[in-house]
């Protein structure tokens, strides 16, 4: 009984880990958008933290203050990494439940 027990929970971990596959190649074609300055600096990214875009407009582009526009856009993409992370977090959670599986967050 015991030795059907653990084939079981075999099978049940592999098929959680193809889930979690599979989840991880979706990632790559979700998005989502940030924004700072009241949205004078746009960033996209995917599931995998890669950054896909950014846009910024152009009355935020003053050359007399260069600092602004760069804390604007590490804001904003630190933000959209945020949300690309706690996106494929959602996602593994629907998979895992509960369980805490190192290194996957």
């Amino acid at each position: 009984m015991a030795k059907m027990g653990f084939g079981q929970l075999m099978k049940q971990a592999q098929k959680m880990q193809q889930q979690i596959a599979k989840i991880q190649e979706e990632a790559a074609s979700k998005t989502v958008e940030a924004s700072s300055g009241g949205g004078m600096v746009t960033v996209v990214a995917n599931g995998r933290q890669q950054i896909l875009s950014i846009r910024i407009s152009p009355e935020v582009v003053d050359p007399q203050d260069v600092e602004m526009l760069q804390d604007l856009v590490v804001a904003a993409v630190n933000e959209a990494l945020k949300k690309a992370q706690e996106m494929v977090a959602e996602e593994m959670s629907r998979v895992t439940g509960s369980l805490p599986i190192p290194g996957l967050f």
